[in-house]
């Protein structure tokens, strides 16, 4: 430890070597301008004696040698020297005063060939060598006054600091996904692998548009699941985006399912590239729990607002309403007309033949008697608040194009069927998105329920912009559906957009149980829950700390987020972070990562180029459309016909059939 009289000692030395120095270099002076001090009267025999002394030693055997030794004693003296510290002090100033210093205490002996008058030369000499002593004096104090430790500015952002290591093993196994990436190790720049070696425990796929999900990370989720002959669902927002991708897949990789699958569109634009699909196949409805979580589905899917008001009088009793009629089709002759237009044009008839024909369904009774009870009792603004609203819901899907889709059975929605495997792509239209997002919304509720069954295959469900559909109970099939060997990818934008079309609890559950995530850009309070999701890292921390004679540095290691958020919401376009789950026969160490996944852009472009188009499923013209429209009409009026009839021609079932 250093204490005062260390200090006081140490400066006391420092001066005396400096005054050695002084003193040398007087000393050269008198020897070298002797003849000038003798005309000046400064000599006399003592000093004589003494200077005689001293050029015995050898001192000034050489011209130079007495000016280098006085500036070594200099040089000695400010290497022990502290200068009050100075920020704005920089190198080039003090070696600028050394450098002339020096030039001037050198060369300084031109004076003694230039000049001729003794008096001049001297006076010249000493003038000049001195201003160079004081120089190189001034520039080396310079010197003791610089920080010369100073904090690293070179990684402003601290990026380096924030790398760590990642995986760069290939994990493979038959369900895996693995997306090539590569990432920063301090200063290095290393190969490195995303390995999704269980997509069973749900893969969610967040990042604001353009931030490279679908081109970078969901097309390879289709591409090599396909490959590993998983069955398939996707959800195409933008159609044909997706769905191009995956049939092309297809007719590449069919031949290497044990069972080859068929390939089915659903789409409600392009008519002549859409297959028909009965969503309430009355097969896959064995019973009326079916019936309430499809009315559940669909309403809820064509107001949004409802989902976080479940629970109330106003939404429950259209659900209810509808739940009764999807039933009593269901049950009528078999469910031979059992589909979403039959429902909605059944729902449009009047009250007197609506009740008629519902209370004729005892499995239904418990669901209808509030709604006749209002009826007969003549409160109708009661009944018009119940029903009124999921009538005019139902009503905004009353089209052609849609009655034409809904009402075929071109194929069924187990996917995984083992005898029967499909890929199936069912296309959005974001113009269209209030009103083909509940069917779709129905469509993929019902597959779900046939999906997540067990002995079936292997399967993998895709949502581009999954917030754009509602699916009820979702959280349940991310929690059940891995042991059944679902594969459960969502793409969304943002946390906030999941809270706002399902609520916060649900979209809270649907976010916390998911095993596996790769994020985009995001902003945010998606951002913060991300970073703190990805964990900490140590850190090296390095604080400086100046005062008036010294600077101190101090370092110290802490625990700091592996990917703050400010990070997170300035990623590039193909540059992700996330965290991935693994299995107990296969551990993951490094399961955090912040790569940019490698794409072959120049071969990806290169496949797309050859890409076959989507072939036109059937030929169809606007008269066939039309025809089925009416047909659908005509058959719940035959249906009303035929009941009421029935009821009226059997005394016992009369008192069914209400007039008012």
């Amino acid at each position: 430890m250093q204490t005062g009289e260390n200090e006081q000692a140490l400066r006391k030395i420092l001066d005396m070597t400096r005054l050695i120095s002084i003193i040398l270099l007087s000393i050269h002076f008198y020897y070298y301008g002797y003849a000038a001090f003798k005309n000046w009267q400064l000599v006399s025999e003592f000093s004589d004696r003494i200077l005689e002394n001293i050029y015995k030693t050898g001192l000034f055997s050489h011209f130079y040698k007495s000016k280098l030794i006085a500036l070594g004693f200099l040089f000695i003296s400010l290497l022990g020297a502290k200068g009050r510290k100075d920020e704005k002090l920089h190198f080039k100033t003090a070696l600028s005063y050394i450098l002339a210093g020096l030039c001037l205490y050198f060369c300084s002996s031109i004076f003694f060939i230039v000049f001729v008058n003794l008096l001049y030369k001297t006076i010249g000499y000493i003038a000049t060598t001195s201003i160079g002593y004081l120089m190189v004096l001034s520039g080396g104090t310079l010197l003791t006054r610089i920080i010369q430790r100073k904090l690293n500015h070179k990684d402003i952002f601290n990026k380096e600091n924030e790398t760590f290591p990642q995986e760069e093993r290939l994990i493979e196994n038959e369900y895996s996904i693995n997306l090539p990436a590569r990432y920063h190790l301090k200063d290095k720049i290393r190969n490195s692998w995303i390995n999704i070696i269980n997509p069973f425990r749900s893969f969610l796929v967040v990042g604001t548009p353009g931030s490279g999900k679908s081109y970078f990370v969901i097309r390879h989720v289709i591409t090599q699941h396909i490959q590993k002959g998983f069955s398939m669902f996707v959800y195409d927002f933008k159609f044909d985006d997706l769905s191009r991708i995956a049939y092309n897949t297809w007719l590449k990789y069919r031949h290497l399912y044990v069972v080859e699958p068929k390939f089915y569109i659903i789409n409600f634009d392009d008519l002549s590239r859409t297959h028909r699909c009965n969503p309430l196949d009355p097969k896959s409805m064995t019973d009326i729990t079916d019936a309430t979580e499809s009315a559940r589905t669909i309403l809820l899917g064509l107001n949004r607002e409802w989902i976080k008001k479940q629970g109330d009088f106003f939404v429950e009793s259209p659900i209810n309403f509808l739940t009764a009629i999807i039933w009593y089709l269901r049950k009528y002759n078999d469910g031979e007309f059992c589909t979403l237009p039959h429902i909605i044009e059944l729902m449009q008839i009047d009250y007197d033949s609506l009740f008629t024909l519902l209370r004729t369904e005892k499995e239904i009774e418990v669901l209808i008697n509030p709604f006749v009870s209002a009826y007969l009792n003549d409160v109708m603004e009661q009944l018009e608040g119940q029903i009124a609203s999921a009538k005019i819901s139902m009503a905004r899907l009353s089209s052609a194009q849609l009655y034409y889709v809904l009402s075929g059975n071109d194929f069924t929605l187990d996917i995984n069927n083992p005898l029967e495997p499909k890929i199936v792509c069912m296309g959005n239209n974001p113009l269209k998105i209030q009103t083909y997002g509940a069917v779709l919304s129905l469509y993929v509720s019902r597959l779900i329920k046939q999906v997540n069954q067990k002995g079936k295959l292997k399967s993998s469900l895709i949502f581009d912009e999954f917030p754009t559909i509602y699916l009820n109970n979702m959280d349940s099939l991310i929690a059940t559906a891995r042991s059944n060997k679902v594969a459960t990818c969502l793409g969304i934008q943002d946390f906030s957009q999941l809270r706002k079309d399902y609520g916060r609890e649900q979209a809270d559950v649907i976010l916390n149980i998911t095993g596996n995530i790769i994020s985009g850009q995001v902003t945010g309070d998606t951002a913060k829950q991300l970073s703190e999701r990805f964990g900490k890292i140590m850190q090296d921390r390095e604080s400086l700390s100046i005062n008036s004679a010294d600077i101190s540095i101090s370092r110290s290691k802490q625990l700091e987020s592996a990917v703050p958020a400010s990070k997170i919401s300035s990623l590039s376009s193909g540059e992700f972070v996330g965290i991935m789950a693994d299995n107990p026969d296969c551990k993951i160490e490094l399961k955090t990562f912040h790569s940019e996944i490698l794409n072959d852009h120049d071969a990806l472009k290169k496949e797309q180029d050859t890409y076959l188009d989507i072939t036109p499923i059937r030929r169809i013209d606007n008269s066939i459309i039309q025809r089925n429209y009416l047909q659908i009409k005509q058959d719940v009026q035959d249906i009303v016909h035929s009941e009421i009839e029935r009821l009226l021609g059997d005394p016992s079932l009369t008192h069914l059939v209400i007039k008012k």
